[in-house]
């Protein structure tokens, strides 16, 4: 029988699901999140110890080494994701980087580069894998974390935001065209995403403009009409509610779950 959490969420029993990124950070919660309700899940990524921690902690769902950024490791990932699962339900394309802060002028073509490759290579790959397995379910979802970095400028950050805004037209794109096989596609726009990661991000940019961590922090914050940040259990549970049937008619949408970031 489902506990109440399942049966709010009405996640499906058994719902197969792929996390890229998925062995840490938003895409470990995510991934949890769905494990919680029931599902079967399969977690890539590249960091090993974070991949042995969630293998540790769910020994009965499946963690792949893969880079996001090569087509071959994609290739093999949803290969694995077919044997393990059976198909594909849910594709959560979470994979991504912060990419270089700097003036526009100083950014190096390599570092462009690599943003470019992880974070919308990246996603591309994954579709083009995972496509054909949701198409033959009755209700295949795509999740696309992007960031609120997709609907506003970033100053220091272009690659960032760029990958950014790109993966907002790739899931609005996709929904028209896979909307009549019954498959839905989303966007979620994180916002100052509290952790490791973002201090990272709030101390390069500090850095660059010549302010302490702590200025650049209250920064941050000040844009915010909440006047805080966001947690990863909060971008888990916007999947969630878009993979369950809450959701079903809900496409093509970029969601902001950011306490209404005004700039950044």
């Amino acid at each position: 029988m489902a506990s109440a959490e399942q049966r709010i969420a009405g996640i499906k029993p058994g719902l197969r699901v792929c996390v890229t990124a998925g062995a840490g950070g938003i895409g470990r919660a995510i991934a949890d999140g769905f494990i919680a309700h029931g599902a079967r899940v399969v977690v890539s990524d590249v960091a090993e110890g974070a991949l042995a921690d969630f293998s540790r902690a769910h020994p009965d769902h499946h963690a792949v080494a893969a880079d996001a950024g090569s087509e071959a490791a994609t290739r093999a990932l949803f290969g694995t994701v077919e044997e393990r699962l059976g198909g594909l339900d849910l594709l959560v394309n979470n994979a991504g980087i912060a990419g270089p802060t700097a003036p526009v002028e100083e950014i190096a073509t390599e570092a462009w580069q690599a943003t470019v490759d992880i974070n919308l290579n990246g996603h591309f790959y994954a579709l083009r894998a995972a496509v054909p397995l949701l198409k033959q379910t009755e209700n295949g979802s795509i999740i696309m974390i992007s960031s609120v970095a997709g609907r506003l400028g970033y100053a220091y950050r272009l690659p960032y935001a760029a990958t950014k805004w790109a993966i907002v037209g790739m899931a609005k794109s996709l929904s028209l065209e896979l909307g009549s096989f019954g498959i839905r596609v989303n966007a979620i726009l994180p916002g100052i995403v509290e952790g490791p990661r973002m201090d990272g991000v709030i101390r390069d940019r500090a850095a660059t403009t010549g302010v302490s961590f702590e200025e650049m922090r209250e920064t941050y914050l000040s844009k915010t009409a909440l006047h805080r940040m966001v947690t990863a259990r909060d971008i888990a549970d916007m999947a969630l509610f878009l993979a369950s049937p809450m959701g079903r008619n809900v496409s093509g949408q970029a969601l902001s779950v950011c306490g209404d970031v005004v700039s950044i």
